[in-house]
């Protein structure tokens, strides 16, 4: 690119957009590289906003980009590790963002792509409590189109990185990709890496010009006012970077602040997604009367641009929000990574005046990371996946992601130490802390978690390895323990306190003076656990204990369920059995197939194999053992569980219909009759009630021979109808013969088949030639090879039919002395 410092920026976009459709991806990246080192930040601010667009794609989702999600190494290895290398932190665009960061320049970035909540709230001229939003929202002109968001590059360029894992996620759906191997995933690894280390500090940006700045975002003034929605959390480190002039001038604030931007925009765009109600819902009344008053005082002030109602914004925000298995897995790393993070966190000094100014900016946020920024967003992220997700096996995505959040102790730097027995290691009491200030999300979405299993077909190993996971979790030696003790905290009565303060303003300095008749550790703990629940799930929540009658009883259904799936499990197997015994080598040649009248049997367990099976049993024994443990449950009851699911597994056989009621036209299920009917614990036997020859072809019969058959059989039926009837009705060893070979329908034994028809009148169609059964694939090939090997014999077609025929009649012969009282084949 010739003379690039002549170029305008117009001219340079121009030009950029027509390399994007005539040059090769690695060219492109090379000229990009090339163009941002040599180029000046004024000339690069033009092309900035078409460049994260073109990398991350539209915010409508139009433009998809460079398809971060499905590009992966083993499909496109080059283009793979261009992308990795031209997105790195020290990479080109990188550069760019903190070359324009320097100058100052600003961007913007529409409200209406924000996530819901957000959007809404904005919209009613309320700002949200995040301090991200904080001086960022500017109000349109005259003639504007809608809010926007004023951001500096570095929140420019995260914002849209974050962002493309929902705008982009139904490009990524049609392709069979691995999530873990994307080039996102990776990208958002490092990025986590570099900006949240788990050791020594953050990487320092790449050196600029010398007096190149950039201060903080300069507080802007909207058009119009703003009232702030929940506790006004300012940013972490405000006092650091408030008035920075300089990049390197303190470069632990800097560093901070990229840190928290980060980790801001991540939790915003990936988490904060559900409905509007849940929002305001975690806010608290003193918050919602002034928010109240607010708006009655502008709805008579403000002219120009009226505030949206509240059913408009709520109107406006009714959008169904289902997130899918790239993004939870995406949330899991970010779980994973800022547990690794926090845990990383320096002993704390013995003296409290030597922590005050020895603790670095970094060493802060390790300490608030999870309670401040991640705990409440993620609480209602899980719980709108536990009420919305299918009940399929992509819940395992969800699962983990959960159970990654209960173990901080896995991402610890000091690992417990190895046991050759191979024995689950007791949690640390260390731990207590983070389990009582995080109570709901063991005990609340365990109870959740109960009521999704009880839905689930527990015969399908996938189902029933996450109800064996999740037992696997809290059954860990001491965990359970430090739970109950959690709920005995909250559950402690609270002394009556006077000009009562909702939860969310209180302050742990106030818990002294309250609780004075406790012990401070005590109350303080006690106070912490409320403030958890109560900010969360507001002052009215009718807390649930995890250990008490409404969850053990769900437990205890959950047994019942695991005893009865086991049962079938069984069944199930037994059944692959016999049907694999009973077919050898010489009934696959059977002129009679037993798909003609069989009932479908059908399970995800047939297909499988009988290793899965295993594997399910396996899965759900141990659950059944882990529950056991984690809440005492008797070991005689159980045991009487279990017969009980043998015993009505066995009453009526393996063909127990489901639980019915008779009425006047035939058989109703009832709720437990369709409970055991999509659980696979109870099914009807479906066979084919009509005539045989008219049953559809099947995939082993040629379908031009059955034609071809049934129409020679109804020839031959309808010209020698008299004589055939007046056959089978004689008494005599001819008689018996004609009754073996030819159809007698009526003879058949009456079924129930349906739970709508009480009774099918059979109809009899007589005596009657059935051909159909040479338009087998399975008796042409029994035939050739017949004729095959008789011809090693020097037997031609002739001799070896007529062989075929006495060999035939003399099995028929032997046959009907036997099988008189048998039921009559068709052919």
């Amino acid at each position: 690119m010739a003379g690039p410092h002549l170029q305008q920026p117009s001219f340079l976009l121009a030009t950029l957009k027509a390399d994007c459709v005539n040059k090769p991806f690695a060219q492109r990246c090379h000229d990009l590289r090339t163009v941002i080192e040599e180029l000046p930040a004024k000339e690069l601010h033009g092309i900035f906003p078409w460049l994260v667009e073109s990398i991350f794609g539209s915010l409508d989702g139009i433009i998809i980009g460079w398809n971060l999600l499905c590009l992966q190494g083993r499909t496109n290895p080059t283009e793979y590790s261009v992308a990795l290398d031209f997105l790195d932190p020290s990479g080109p665009m990188m550069k760019l963002v903190y070359k324009l960061q320097a100058e100052e320049y600003r961007y913007d970035f529409p409200v209406s792509y924000l996530p819901g909540p957000v959007k809404a709230s904005i919209q009613e001229q309320v700002l949200p409590e995040c301090s991200l939003y904080h001086n960022k929202v500017q109000f349109p002109s005259s003639g504007g189109l809608g809010l926007n968001l004023v951001l500096n590059p570095f929140e420019y360029y995260m914002f849209y990185f974050a962002i493309s894992l929902i705008t982009q996620k139904n490009t990524s759906a049609t392709h069979h990709v691995s999530p873990s191997n994307s080039a996102y995933f990776i990208l958002v690894d490092t990025y986590l890496k570099c900006f949240l280390p788990t050791e020594g500090s953050v990487l320092p940006p790449p050196p600029l010009n010398p007096g190149g700045a950039i201060p903080s975002p300069t507080p802007r003034s909207p058009a119009v006012p703003f009232t702030s929605y929940g506790m006004h959390h300012t940013s972490l480190l405000k006092r650091h970077i408030a008035h920075q002039p300089s990049l390197n001038a303190d470069p632990a604030s800097q560093e901070i602040w990229r840190s928290e931007t980060l980790l801001q925009i991540f939790v915003e765009m990936w988490l904060h997604h559900y409905s509007l109600e849940m929002y305001q819902k975690m806010q608290s009344p003193h918050v919602k009367l002034e928010v109240l008053h607010y708006r009655l005082s502008i709805s008579s002030k403000h002219h120009g641009s009226p505030a949206q109602s509240s059913y408009q914004a709520l109107h406006a925000y009714q959008e169904s929000f289902n997130p899918t298995e790239e993004h939870v897995l995406v949330v899991r790393l970010l779980v994973k990574h800022l547990h690794a993070f926090s845990n990383s966190l320096k002993p704390e000094p013995l003296s409290p005046s030597a922590h005050s100014h020895t603790a670095s900016p970094l060493e802060e946020f390790k300490r608030v990371v999870i309670p401040r920024f991640v705990r409440q967003k993620l609480y209602i992220f899980l719980q709108h996946c536990f009420g919305h997700w299918p009940l399929d096996a992509s819940f395992r995505a969800v699962l983990e992601m959960w159970l990654s959040y209960l173990q901080p102790w896995r991402y610890a730097p000091e690992k417990p130490p190895q046991s050759t027995e191979h024995l689950p290691h007791s949690v640390s009491e260390k731990w207590a802390t983070f389990i009582q200030e995080n109570l709901l999300m063991y005990t609340k979405l365990f109870a959740g978690f109960l009521n999704r299993a009880l839905r689930t077909d527990l015969v399908s190993p996938k189902n029933a390895f996450m109800v064996f996971r999740v037992a696997k979790v809290f059954a860990q030696p001491n965990l359970a323990e430090m739970i109950l003790k959690g709920e005995q905290l909250f559950l402690q009565p609270e002394l009556v306190i006077p000009h009562r303060q909702h939860r969310l303003f209180l302050t742990p300095t106030f818990g002294g003076a309250f609780f004075s008749s406790w012990p401070p550790t005590t109350a303080d703990a006690s106070f912490k656990v409320k403030n958890h629940v109560y900010s969360l799930e507001g002052q009215d929540f009718q807390y649930k204990q995890m250990f008490g009658t409404e969850v053990r009883n769900l437990v205890l259904k959950l047994a019942q369920l695991i005893c009865q799936a086991q049962q079938t499990a069984k069944s199930i197997s037994d059944h692959s059995a016999e049907t694999m015994a009973s077919q050898s080598f010489f009934s696959w040649f059977r002129f009679t197939p037993s798909e003609m009248n069989g009932s479908y049997t059908g399970n995800d367990l047939d297909e499988i194999g009988q290793d899965s099976i295993k594997k399910t049993d396996e899965y759900l024994e141990k659950a059944l053992e882990y529950l056991c443990q984690i809440f005492k449950l008797n070991g005689a009851q159980l045991t009487q569980m279990i017969k009980n699911c043998e015993t009505a597994q066995d009453k009526n056989g393996k063909n127990q219909l489901p639980d019915c009621i008779e009425s006047e036209d035939g058989l109703i299920l009832t709720p437990l009759g369709r409970y055991q009917i999509i659980n696979g614990l109870r099914r009807f036997e479906v066979k084919y009630q009509g005539d045989t020859e008219l049953q559809p072809i099947r995939s082993y019969e040629n379908a031009t021979l059955v034609r071809l058959l049934f129409r020679l059989s109804s020839v031959l039926n309808a010209k020698f109808a008299d004589q055939m009837d007046v056959l089978c009705s004689r008494e005599d060893f001819v008689g018996r013969l004609c009754r073996y070979h030819l159809t007698k329908p009526h003879l058949i034994k009456k079924t129930r088949c349906s739970p709508m028809v009480k009774d099918r009148t059979s109809q009899n169609w007589g005596p009657r030639i059935s051909l159909r059964f040479l338009a087998s694939y399975r008796t042409l090939i029994f035939l050739l090879m017949i004729y095959f090997s008789a011809s090693w014999f020097n037997i031609g077609p002739v001799g070896c039919t007529f062989i075929i025929l006495i060999g035939y009649f003399l099995y028929a012969t032997i046959m009907t002395f036997f099988s008189e009282r048998w039921k009559p084949h068709e052919h």
